[in-house]
């Protein structure tokens, strides 16, 4: 295993991008999928087609924002039910962004106090959490570790098999009630394409099998990264409340107290972006992004790597380099601004990676941060607790990296 280089990982390099592998035990869930599928024809199909039918239910344009907004609202009233009392906002931020993206793919979305939804969410995060433990990672060794019936290794079947009965059962209910002429979703337009591909092509990837495991890339890495990012968000404005305060008078100056947010209205408000993307910077959820594997023998500074070498991106590193960045600990929404409060274009800020594996869902995240965090602003000023310890700012490290459990007081605006 080798860490990838920051130069090397700027380059672009085809040779480090082509394949990659699946060495955590959760991604046996999300595998064959897109996120850790080998590079190829069959990934190149699937990719194409889950851009395009995203993008055709409103991926990354403005006919996806009341979408968002109209979720806020639900936010806005399970915030208030807290009163002025100090709360986790974990669960409602967590469901909210679940919802959006469950909206995309399952054509629905769940209530706050749905149970089983709830316990869904839960199992996917500890799946994150638990998914590159040293024990866990010992099977990448002994692969029949897996099966052992205790500790971590009992609890990462069982979760698997829980995510897996909840999707598929999703899928046969879009199965059984599809509707040729009236699909109301991505995974109705996969079924159809399914259909079709098997008249003209009985060797066609497309298959439900393959659809589970790209529901499973889109609903498990579609709301962990999103809903950590905002969360962050939170601690962060929690703890510098001069930051909160300059975003809030950004947001009265351009969109005022009552209109909803728009994403026209990010271009004006650089402030606020330079703060998502310094959260983002110093959190970096994917911190080492996604593995990839040398697709033939190369040389690298000197060093030979053999074809077949999974390769570490450590985007954290990037992020966190004091070449790159002055005072990289601290947190400075300034350093993506110019002398004239213009948003700057960074080089080494890649928190959804670069190159053919770049995040397909980067459009969506941007789109949900900017419009979630806008409205949580907008409408709340968020307080840490006097009384609360300062959580560990390094965050909870899993295959995702999550702040650690933390509470806000919250008075509306």
């Amino acid at each position: 295993m080798l860490s990838l280089p920051r130069d090397c990982l700027l380059q672009k390099d085809i040779r480090f991008g082509y394949a990659q592998c699946n060495f955590i035990p959760f991604i046996l869930l999300l595998s064959p999928g897109i996120v850790f599928a080998h590079y190829g024809p069959i990934w190149r199909q699937q990719r194409k087609f889950s851009h395009s039918t995203l993008r055709h239910f409103g991926l990354g344009k403005l006919s996806l924002e009341p979408k968002i907004i109209e979720e806020f609202k639900y936010v806005k009233e399970e915030i208030q039910k807290h009163g002025g009392n100090p709360f986790s906002p974990f669960p409602i931020i967590s469901n909210a962004v679940s919802n959006i993206i469950c909206s995309l793919c399952f054509g629905q979305r769940f209530e706050y106090n749905n149970s089983d939804f709830k316990k869904m969410l839960d199992l996917m995060s500890r799946g994150l959490e638990i998914s590159i433990n040293s024990q866990i990672l010992l099977i990448n060794i002994c692969s029949w570790l897996y099966y052992l019936p205790f500790g971590l290794f009992k609890e990462m079947r069982q979760i698997e098999k829980d995510l897996t009965v909840f999707l598929k059962g999703i899928i046969r209910e879009h199965r059984e009630a599809l509707d040729k002429e009236n699909p109301q979703d991505f995974i109705d337009m996969y079924l159809l394409h399914m259909e079709e591909e098997m008249k003209s092509n009985s060797n066609s990837s497309f298959d439900e099998d393959y659809l589970f495991h790209i529901i499973g890339d889109l609903f498990i890495a579609g709301t962990d990264t999103t809903t950590n990012t905002l969360l962050w968000c939170l601690l962060y404005m929690s703890l510098n409340p001069e930051v909160q305060e300059k975003v809030q008078k950004e947001i009265e100056k351009v969109i005022g107290p009552d209109r909803a947010p728009s994403l026209t209205d990010k271009v004006h408000m650089p402030y606020t972006e330079a703060t998502i993307m310094e959260v983002q910077r110093m959190s970096v959820v994917v911190p080492f992004g996604i593995p990839h594997m040398t697709s033939e023998k190369t040389t690298l500074q000197g060093y030979t790597i053999p074809k077949g070498t999974l390769i570490i991106a450590n985007l954290w590193a990037v992020h966190r380099d004091p070449a790159i960045w002055e005072n990289p600990k601290n947190f400075s929404p300034e350093r993506f601004l110019d002398e004239e409060g213009k948003l700057i274009k960074r080089e080494y800020f890649i928190p959804f990676g670069i190159g053919k594996r770049v995040c397909m869902g980067e459009q969506l995240a941007k789109m949900e941060l900017f419009l979630m965090f806008v409205s949580l602003m907008q409408n709340f000023i968020f307080t840490f607790p006097k009384d609360s310890k300062k959580p560990i700012m390094t965050g909870k490290f899993g295959l995702t990296l999550s702040p650690y459990p933390f509470n806000v007081i919250v008075s509306k605006r």
